[in-house]
């Protein structure tokens, strides 16, 4: 209410004038003047179906309250301009001077004051303000219709994102529907397969034994053959003989058929070995030499005396490219690597001087063996040649290019004439230096022939394929003597102990066996995965081989103790490594272009 000043009598005994407030009636609005809109909801928002969740809806809903809310908030109302309410003695005040009652209210005044003096009177009421409350009433029909703007959104919001988590649902459901179907066709197929399986395990077994027996079979036949092939020999030159001396006494004497059937098998099993010979062609040695090391005390790495193993020394690069295998002189500290960038090296160790470089080939040299004597090297490339290179010449003097792929490995028999090559052509090839020609082709791996290496002072070659088979070849016949079976990856490398009883082989998942060499079996199998294992090789003892892994590390494997240490130091796969005639010290060459020694 809004009031206007009027100036009355002066009070007996008072000197100031007193002032009273006029009270003025404000008009009520019209209640029918506001409006109100009703909010319509979507009847087919709601979820008639037992198994929805609508906890997630109402939270959304309350969040974009609660964010809706926040950002209203920070909207500050502008400052207005309090008026004081008329209270109740103001209000009889003014209706007394209205209607001009001087004297009541001249009682009404003299009464109060007394009552308001002596405490009689508390905190006066205010008088009820019409204008005040159409306002406040204003005021709260704007917040609720703000609030109902807010839910009106929230409500879209919400039936929206409910819609697209329905959408949303039922794609999830199909999609997990057909994962199920998958998942049960894969279980039905690989149940299917299992018993195809095992209906086909116990054939391959069978299979199996039997070609091994046909094998041993087949030796021992070979091997009654040879003995009946030198008994008939023996009873040729009897016969010979005795047909001399009986010409001498001029008898006449014919002889049996069955011996001249005889005379004519070896007369034409000499021919047509003659009809092969070449005339600067190395004769294979017929019985196996002695080796030295079998009866003779050997060394023990100092690996497995000294406290805390191996350790390295030195380390130097070797190559401007990764060296891909390495090999020890037989006589000397001196030891040559050949690497990806074409070229071979000699270095002496253990301070890592250079001594020879060597260059004629044109692709990558994968593999390289030294002669025994110590006064030749042979390398095997990429670009499908195994060279032979004298170091008192300083030159190439022996080129062979037999293979029509990249030769991997070679390796040279006991007595220095004849040199082996295994190549990715699935085959390998025994060479005679002296008549520089392929003496024999050994051919039955399905796949590439990965390293190769002679059983010590023998006859006998062993090589090992990506066919994840070890074969064990006789070169006086080119004929396989034995077959390993056991590996389920492809197989990098293989190598004899110094006594040559047992084999080491390792595969493209790390897998590491031992084979015994007399009874054709697996010894153990140590689990090195899931790095490949590139070579592995015995010490001089045989109770300590070196792993070359995939992941830089050279991991020592004590046989008898089952342990396993590791020695890191390269930044790349290690692909060879070899232990010093001693066993004082280990050469390891790796991808990242170095060579170090562990000593």
């Amino acid at each position: 209410s809004s009031g206007i000043n009027a100036e009355l009598p002066l009070r007996p005994g008072t000197q100031n004038p007193i002032y009273y407030i006029e009270q003025v009636e404000i008009e009520d609005d019209d209640e029918g003047s506001d409006t109100f809109e009703e909010i319509k909801y979507d009847d087919d928002l709601s979820d008639s179906e037992a198994e929805e969740d609508l906890e997630t809806a109402l939270r959304s809903m309350q969040q974009t309250f609660q964010t809706e809310g926040i950002e209203e908030s920070k909207e500050i109302p502008k400052a207005t301009v309090s008026r004081r309410p008329e209270v109740v003695d103001d209000f009889i005040r003014n209706f007394l001077i209205r209607y001009k009652m001087a004297r009541t209210l001249d009682s009404f005044q003299r009464e109060w004051y007394e009552l308001q003096q002596s405490g009689g009177l508390d905190n006066p009421e205010l008088v009820p303000d019409c204008y005040v409350q159409n306002e406040e009433l204003e005021n709260k029909v704007k917040f609720l219709q703000k609030e109902i703007e807010k839910m009106r959104r929230g409500v879209n919001k919400a039936g929206t994102q409910y819609i697209k988590m329905k959408k949303e649902r039922d794609y999830h459901r199909m999609h997990h529907r057909r994962i199920v179907q998958e998942k049960e066709k894969l279980f039905t197929d690989i149940r299917r397969l299992k018993k195809h399986y095992q209906s086909y395990e116990p054939a391959l077994e069978e299979l199996k034994n039997k070609y091994e027996t046909a094998m041993r079979e087949k030796m021992l036949t070979k091997i009654e053959c040879e003995k009946n092939l030198g008994k008939i020999v023996n009873l040729t030159s009897t016969l010979s003989n005795y047909e001399s001396v009986r010409a001498s006494t001029n008898e006449t004497v014919t002889k049996p058929t069955k011996e001249v059937e005889l005379e004519g098998l070896v007369q034409q099993d000499d021919k047509s070995k003659k009809q092969f010979v070449h005339p600067k062609d190395s004769a294979i040695p017929t019985e196996n030499g002695v080796n030295p090391y079998l009866n003779s005390s050997l060394p023990v790495t100092c690996h497995l005396t000294r406290p805390g193993g191996y350790r390295q020394t030195e380390s130097f690069k070797a190559h401007d490219l990764a060296v891909s295998s390495m090999a020890l002189h037989p006589f000397r500290d001196v030891v040559a690597t050949v690497s990806d960038d074409t070229t071979w090296k000699m270095w002496s160790v253990p301070d890592g001087e250079l001594l020879l470089t060597g260059r004629g080939h044109s692709m990558w040299i994968g593999g390289c063996a030294f002669h025994p004597d110590g006064t030749k090297l042979a390398t095997g490339s990429g670009d499908t040649s195994v060279k032979v290179w004298d170091f008192s010449a300083g030159e190439c003097v022996r080129t062979f290019n037999d293979h029509s792929h990249p030769v991997w490995s070679v390796a040279w028999h006991h007595s220095g004439n004849f040199l082996a090559s295994s190549s990715m052509d699935n085959s390998s090839k025994l060479f005679d230096v002296a008549s520089e020609r392929c003496r024999c082709t050994f051919r039955g791996h399905s796949d590439s022939v990965n390293s190769l290496t002679f059983l010590p002072y023998s006859n006998i070659l062993c090589t090992c394929s990506a066919d994840k088979t070890i074969s064990m070849w006789d070169i006086r016949t080119g004929l396989c003597a034995q077959t390993f079976y056991g590996h389920v990856n492809a197989i990098n490398n293989v190598n004899f102990n110094t006594s040559g009883s047992a084999i080491v082989s390792c595969d493209a998942y790390g897998i590491v066996k031992l084979w015994d060499v007399r009874q054709v079996v697996e010894i153990s199998s140590y689990d090195f995965e899931p790095h490949p294992a590139n070579s592995a090789t015995f010490d001089t003892s045989g109770s300590c081989l070196a792993i070359c892994s995939n992941d830089g590390t050279v991991k020592m494997l004590e046989i008898e103790k089952n342990k396993v240490t590791e020695l890191a130091g390269h930044e790349d796969g290690v692909q060879a490594a070899v232990f010093s005639r001693g066993g004082e010290m280990l050469i390891s060459a790796s991808s990242d272009t170095t060579v170090k020694i562990w000593s």
